[in-house]
């Protein structure tokens, strides 16, 4: 296998900070490399090194020769004047319409990523950072490369989008390098992990999962002094193995030393008595929408909508970007009226909202102080914290908490926001992408402090795992005026979506004539639909009995092997009968 790109002994600082010391290490022909490590800790540094961006301050780099390299970070500029057709389709040759539509491959590219809607002739310089960050992802992806360099792609993309793009880099034949915090995404694409750390890069085998893994022995076996990280990365590694099934299928851990490492870990989330006690908090009344339609210029994003959310429900909200995700979540702020209908608060709630436009800061403070000004201490959920101890979960250390709030980047300054936001002590928390600008040991700190807190949450982010890891429940925009419960999560949001887009083909397609089912035909698919229905209902069953079965087998490796392989088969039955639910259901309308 030919080595594409090589670093001997580099070493990079700033100023008086080293970000990269005395570092070697390689990138191969089909390698698909995760590079993790905590913000501001060398991550773009390394991808700008490695990519010839910027020049070491010892030691050497060495690329193939002729190598066909692409890099989009968050420092890659287009060209002011350009429109979308002369940054992505005209370097390629493509001098008319027909030419790249006719390009299955190309075509995809455009769809996956909406750069079609955005309109191939719109100027780059009127667009939004967002947009320009996906039309020169387009512009690398359409070539043929050996090695592509990406640094945070999933950042401007729904959840519709992560998963296309992963699917896409899984088709490519190059190698891949690519800085992100998305673990699904991580988990998914990646076969080998980066992870940048005082200056050194340690190196391991596998995606999210296996680095956890990892992280959490190297902790184990070092008996440092980090106990906080430690506890953080077995609790995770308890989540991975027992509540996610997505990830079950993988059965790439070593089971006797994962079981030392979490069987005497508690689960995640008690939800029955954090629901319980969010009642006593709340009451009966949260909030609610009442035949409310909500419209944004000449859109209808809801209409006659009626929404309950009650004590203690943890919400994940989803819907492509532009569906109307953060009018919807200002709506039940109270920060907009509906345009018909009402919005019911209770008498107690103490709301926060998470937006994703910084304000409210004030700059002429230090961050501790920031963080004092709302209050000294907090109690999230059964423990109590000072506002030092929050601010450093969500990763100010000591040193940093006495940064003035002016000096700080945009994403300390969303953390920042979001510690105030705790600090109130609300007891209904509306986030809107959270996870933006987040490390990962970041967002497992903030995970930790959402798996305990006695609320209500609505939560909107592309950030599948986050969702799957914090919400109870997942309900979505899919453009018809209505908020749609999906009891399938995410996966059958995406289902849902792909079923939408096969529709949308068939009525365009010339060949697409209507196909009627006559009577006979609806009665066998209703038929059809009581049974799967009724197959469903056995199968969820067997599904919790089995969860129950693995939290009880915890220090038992070989039941708990034979109870992993029953589960994945009933969830694999479950997928498959979901599926033929969803087509019994369209024939049966």
């Amino acid at each position: 296998m030919a080595n594409l790109v090589n670093l001997e002994s580099v070493s990079k600082s700033y100023g008086v900070r080293s970000l990269l010391d005395d570092v070697s290490l390689g990138v191969n022909e089909g390698d698909r490399i995760g590079v993790v490590g905590l913000n501001g800790g060398g991550k773009t540094t390394l991808l700008e090194v490695l990519a010839g961006i910027e020049p070491p301050d010892t030691g050497r780099v060495s690329q193939n020769r002729d190598l066909r390299m692409a890099v989009v970070t968050q420092r890659t500029q287009l060209p002011t004047d350009a429109t979308v057709r002369n940054a992505v389709l005209d370097p390629h040759g493509y001098t008319s319409e027909h030419e790249w539509a006719a390009d299955a491959r190309v075509r995809s590219i455009l769809d996956g990523l909406g750069i079609t809607a955005l309109g191939l002739d719109s100027p780059v310089a009127t667009m939004s950072g967002g947009e320009r960050r996906r039309v020169a992802l387009a512009a690398a992806l359409v070539r043929e490369l050996d090695l592509l360099v990406l640094d945070e792609p999933t950042n401007h993309l729904d959840v519709e989008g992560v998963r296309w793009l992963a699917e896409h880099l899984l088709g490519r034949r190059g190698a891949l390098v690519v800085v992100t915090h998305d673990r699904w995404f991580l988990d998914t694409v990646c076969t080998r992990t980066w992870e940048v750390v005082g200056g050194a890069v340690e190196q391991y085998e596998g995606g999210y999962g296996d680095w956890i893994f990892a992280r959490a022995e190297r902790a184990r076996l070092a008996d440092t002094a980090e106990e906080k990280r430690r506890n953080l990365a077995r609790k995770e590694l308890a989540w991975l193995r027992r509540g996610a099934p997505a990830r079950t299928s993988k059965p790439r851990y070593r089971i006797d030393a994962a079981e030392a490492l979490i069987s005497d870990v508690p689960p995640p989330r008690d939800s029955v008595e954090l629901t319980a006690f969010a009642r006593r908090r709340l009451g009966k009344t949260v909030l609610e929408i009442e035949d409310a339609t909500l419209v944004v210029g000449d859109r209808t994003l809801v209409k006659d909508v009626t929404w309950r959310i009650g004590p203690g429900d943890r919400v994940g909200l989803v819907g492509v970007n532009g569906s109307g995700k953060t009018s919807l979540l200002r709506l039940l702020a109270g920060e907009r009226e509906p345009d018909g209908g009402k919005r019911i608060q209770g008498q107690t709630v103490r709301l926060a909202h998470l937006t994703q436009e910084l304000h409210d800061l004030p700059g002429d403070m230090r961050v501790l102080e920031a963080v004092e000004e709302v209050a000294r201490r907090v109690v999230l959920g059964k423990h109590e914290l000072s506002a030092s101890q929050l601010a450093e979960k969500l990763g100010f250390s000591k040193t940093r908490q006495w940064t003035p709030v002016g000096d700080l980047s945009g994403g300390e300054r969303r953390r920042l926001q979001l510690t105030r936001l705790l600090m109130a002590e609300p007891n209904v928390l509306l986030l809107d992408e959270p996870t933006n600008d987040l490390d990962i040991d970041t967002l497992q700190q903030l995970e930790d402090l959402l798996d305990s807190w006695p609320g209500t949450m609505v939560v909107v982010s592309h950030d599948r795992y986050l969702v799957e890891r914090v919400c109870d429940r997942v309900v979505a925009l899919f453009g018809d005026g209505g908020v749609t419960d999906l009891t399938g999560g995410i996966e059958e949001y995406l289902r849902r979506r792909d079923a939408q887009r096969e529709q949308s083909a068939a009525v365009v397609a010339p060949a697409a004539a209507p196909k009627a089912s006559d009577a006979a035909e609806q009665r066998a698919a209703r038929k059809e639909l009581a049974r799967l229905e009724r197959r469903l209902d056995v199968l969820t069953k067997k599904e919790n009995e089995l969860h129950a079965k693995l939290a009880e087998a915890a220090t038992e490796p070989e039941r708990l092997l034979s109870l992993d392989a029953e589960l994945r088969t009933v969830l694999a039955e479950k997928d498959e009968v979901e599926q033929q639910w969803m087509e019994a259901a369209d024939a049966a309308e």
